[in-house]
């Protein structure tokens, strides 16, 4: 069918503000950088993908602008030309002609899978296989700054309907993040009143060696935090291992986790009891699809983690972890909430402390073509 044909593929990189400040183990932001792709078929149907890291190239070596000039220059030619639905053929098209990059593929081939869906007038989600559940709970992200301010933030939250916080650490020196984050999990712990209702997990984006670790994070699970993520290195995986065998909590894999290889060496060490999936870091939809079935087959629960992506990879996520059964573990699908301005024409649907699945066709979302302008990159 001719009217399958893509046609045409435009980048727009967009500079969001964020309502604050939002600071990870070696960087932070106010403003969060997106790369906006399009995909145009023949017959008029329009995907939408979204290039974006977490502050910047520090997380996994990309950043927007790189991820443009390899889409504009080096993907978009391999796309042009081709059938919306040869999703597996261009993507092996543009491995033979680019290594890594996978959040650049990432923004193409959600775009490829959005128009198709809407080509098909189906759901994206309908595309992996259907859904196992129609909403995700959603774990709202902490910052580094000091106790009183992080707990100020945190009841707001509760009174909002969330119940899981996640704590970023890394920034201070460990003796001191280890008394912050106690401090908070313990206020947390009590104006809760019950135990279980307002979950503490920490993020120490790899910033950890094995020693460290080994020291200080028994005193996070006796506090009463509930998963560690990632303290070590990516490429430290037998020190995540003997980390994990150490620890009475849950010890989750991001980092270390980006192909579904990984996954597998992940699962045979039992480096980690819960895996994030993120459709950005693995290159898409469907490898990120892979490792949520290689988790499954190792009963490895997955959790949709987050590269604080606008409305559209939010979305993108959201159908991932709407279709994937291993995603039993919670979101942290919170980017849009976390940006002071709203890219769609309907926002994405947050209640109850959950995120929910828009309906329609596609990723089931409208971009405000006011919005975008107004953010674009001059």
């Amino acid at each position: 069918m001719s009217d399958l044909l893509v046609d045409g593929v435009d980048t727009v990189l967009l500079d969001v503000p964020l309502v604050r400040p939002h600071r990870f183990a070696r960087t932070g932001m106010d403003a969060q950088p997106v790369l906006l792709v399009q995909i145009r078929t023949a017959g008029g149907a329009v995907g939408l993908g979204e290039g974006v890291v977490p502050g910047g190239p520090w997380w996994g070596g990309e950043s927007v602008e790189t991820m443009k000039v390899v889409i504009d220059q080096y993907v978009a030619p391999l796309v042009l030309g081709r059938r919306v639905d040869d999703i597996a053929g261009i993507s092996q098209a543009v491995n033979d002609v680019v290594n890594a990059n996978l959040y650049a593929k990432a923004a193409v081939e959600v775009a490829l899978h959005d128009a198709w869906a809407r080509s098909l007038n189906v759901p994206v989600h309908t595309l992996l296989g259907g859904v196992s559940r129609t909403s995700v709970p959603v774990t709202w992200a902490l910052g580094t700054e000091p106790a009183a301010v992080v707990i100020e933030e945190a009841m707001a939250k509760l009174d909002a309907g969330h119940r899981s916080f996640k704590l970023k650490m890394g920034a201070q020196e460990p003796p001191d993040d280890v008394r912050r984050v106690c401090a908070i999990a313990e206020k947390l712990a009590g104006v809760a009143g019950v135990a279980g209702v307002a979950g503490v997990r920490v993020d120490l984006n790899a910033r950890w060696d094995r020693l460290t670790s080994l020291r200080y994070l028994p005193a996070l699970a006796a506090a009463g935090v509930e998963l560690v993520e990632q303290p070590v290195p990516a490429a430290e995986v037998e020190w995540l291992a003997e980390i994990n065998r150490a620890l009475p909590i849950p010890v989750m894999a991001d980092e270390s986790l980006r192909t579904p290889s990984d996954a597998f060496r992940l699962a045979s060490l039992r480096a980690a009891d819960v895996f994030s999936l993120k459709t950005t870091k693995s290159g898409g939809l469907r490898a990120t699809a892979a490792i949520a079935s290689i988790a499954a087959a190792a009963g490895i629960p997955c959790h949709g983690g987050t590269s604080i992506e606008s409305p559209v990879g939010t979305a993108a996520s959201l159908h991932l972890a709407c279709a994937a059964p291993a995603v039993t573990w919670g979101s942290e699908l919170f980017g849009p909430l976390l940006m002071r301005e709203e890219l769609l024409t309907t926002p994405l649907r947050y209640s109850g402390g959950d995120l929910h699945l828009p309906g329609g066709p596609g990723l089931g979302i409208e971009l405000d073509p006011a919005a975008v302008a107004a953010f674009t990159r001059r």
